[in-house]
């Protein structure tokens, strides 16, 4: 007789409700999945799909008691998760079952070096000595892909990259040889190679220690290659799971065939008759001093840009790419003057903004603003949204009466296709992709004639991704708005911008226009960042 193979983990008739002002909320209804050792689920769906809540629940780290399981039961080695009390979980948590969250800056503890972090967990989980300790922290950190794990024990997370971060973030997970690793979009925030290399290394780390992972996600494109199985989320129910070639070959509900599909498509809008020259980089560099010794005299220098050179014409998006670390963001502040450049000028409309200072650049301002990436990060919470928005008319005195200053915000959400009725409402009460929504009109209201937009989709699911970029091909045509358009989604890039620059430590290494860079790329870091995102 052959006994069947138990999973690892088995969850069965999920379902999570919140206690709300308004009434109960169901965010998970019956679902049911199993998890097998060694294998990778993805757990797959948009933002509110309810798949972060339910990975979530197998640890029970959801806000208790305003969060409760009507019904449900969640298997761990013939235990029932959701029966088990504080003390219990406790020794699950971290030793068999650990986590990795999707941004590692938050999660990590900015004050401590990366050893301290790390050995905090071999701390709480393990018995080996404080040598042992030591050696198993470079162990991890090596396992994670840093060559020099012992040089790194005494950095800060502000010192290394975002890949870096997460990579960190890892090494604390496998800390306790834990049994299962839940990887909570693990990938988001980095571009496309950082992103393929730590997919690679929790597949490597998977076949190595023999880990069960599941990998919550929204886009389905990231799991292709990386998962064994993919169960499909939509408005808190389970509505297809199958092994992943199935899925990606013969889909069976529509909503899964839209999934795969949400791709952003077509190109830049046509620019307008004879543009004017909007805005001018000429050689700009920005040099961090790297400052050593008893008296911190400056021994070398970070060179953070180098010589970067671009034009920006009325109506044109100019897509800046390369790797966390390229100077993409570093470029972004230097032409906002939140970042004083070392050497070189920046033109905005004839007018050499390197040299102005104070009062002299405010009134600039408002012809040169950015959305970021996170738009709930970016966002005060403890603000309604109709202040958000017409903060910067107060600055500016752009609104002689409260009447023309609500008339400004009731335009900007209108044009932004947000309801003006919810503007006394706060930033929680949106999803992600309205939230952006708020932080354009909040730099729509200024009327401005630059626009820099940093990563503005990349913590977006793929269908709301591309509902941004139509708002924002729609915006630039009727406004004849310039963009400044950056990302590590050259998929992206490809369907907004004009032309593209390519930055690596931070040297432009090729630029040309985008139709000419995506069919002959003459860099090979070019080609390399074109393989990893098609």
């Amino acid at each position: 007789m052959i006994l069947e193979k138990k999973p690892l983990l088995s969850v069965e008739n999920l379902s999570v409700s919140f206690k709300g002002d308004q009434g109960e909320v169901q965010a998970v209804k019956n679902i049911s999945f199993i998890l097998e050792a060694g294998k990778t689920l993805a757990l797959v769906g948009e933002s509110g799909s309810g798949k972060s809540v339910s990975s979530l629940s197998i640890l029970k780290l959801l806000p208790y008691p305003k969060a409760f399981h009507p019904s449900g039961k969640i298997f761990f080695e013939g235990q029932d998760l959701l029966s088990l009390k504080d003390k219990q979980l406790e020794r699950i948590r971290g030793n068999d079952i650990a986590m990795v969250f999707q941004e590692p800056l938050t999660a990590l503890n900015p004050l401590q070096t990366l050893e301290r972090q790390i050995k905090e967990t071999l701390d709480l989980h393990t018995t080996l000595t404080e040598k042992e300790k030591k050696i198993r922290i470079i162990d991890l950190l090596t396992d994670v892909g840093f060559p020099d794990g012992a040089g790194r024990l005494k950095s800060f997370p502000h010192e290394i990259s975002g890949g870096q971060r997460q990579r960190v973030m890892i090494a604390m997970a496998l800390g306790a040889n834990p049994k299962i690793l839940i990887a909570d979009e693990p990938t988001t925030a980095l571009d496309v190679t950082t992103q393929l290399q730590i997919l690679n290394l929790i597949k490597e780390l998977k076949e190595k220690y023999n880990l069960a992972v599941l990998l919550v996600t929204h886009d389905l494109n990231v799991v292709k290659h990386h998962a064994d199985h993919v169960a499909i989320m939509r408005q808190g129910e389970l509505v297809e799971q199958a092994p992943t070639q199935e899925i990606f070959s013969n889909p069976k509900q529509v909503y899964t065939r839209q999934l795969i599909e949400a791709e952003p498509k077509g190109s830049a809008i046509p620019l307008p008759k004879s543009p004017k020259t909007r805005l001018v980089a000429d050689k700009v560099s920005v040099h961090f001093p790297i400052k050593a010794g008893l008296l911190k005299r400056t021994v070398d220098f970070v060179k953070a840009l180098n010589d970067v050179s671009f034009d920006l014409r009325e109506g044109e998006t100019l897509g800046v790419v390369g790797e966390s670390g390229s100077g993409k963001s570093t470029l972004a502040m230097t032409i906002l003057r939140l970042q004083r450049a070392t050497s070189g000028h920046i033109l905005l409309q004839g007018t050499d903004i390197t040299k102005l200072k104070g009062s002299a650049i405010r009134p600039l301002r408002k012809n040169l603003q950015i959305v970021f990436q996170d738009p709930f990060g970016s966002l005060n919470p403890r603000l309604p949204v109709d202040r958000i928005i017409g903060e910067g008319l107060h600055v500016h005195n752009l609104a002689k009466t409260p009447q023309e200053h609500d008339k400004l915000i009731i335009k900007a959400m209108e044009e932004v296709h947000l309801d003006p009725k919810t503007r006394h409402r706060y930033p929680h009460e949106f999803s992600g992709g309205q939230r952006q929504r708020i932080a354009i009109a909040r730099a729509l209201v200024l009327n401005p004639k630059v626009l820099i937009l940093d990563e503005p989709t990349s913590a977006l699911d793929r269908a709301v991704q591309v509902s941004i970029l139509d708002l924002l091909k729609e915006l630039q045509e009727d406004r004849q708005m310039s963009y400044i358009f950056i990302s590590h989604d050259l998929k992206v890039i490809q369907s907004v911008a004009h032309k593209i620059i390519v930055m690596k430590e931070g040297h432009i290494v090729e630029s040309g226009s985008a139709q000419e860079i995506f069919r002959h790329p003459k860099n090979q870091y070019t080609k390399t960042l074109i393989q990893a995102s098609f």
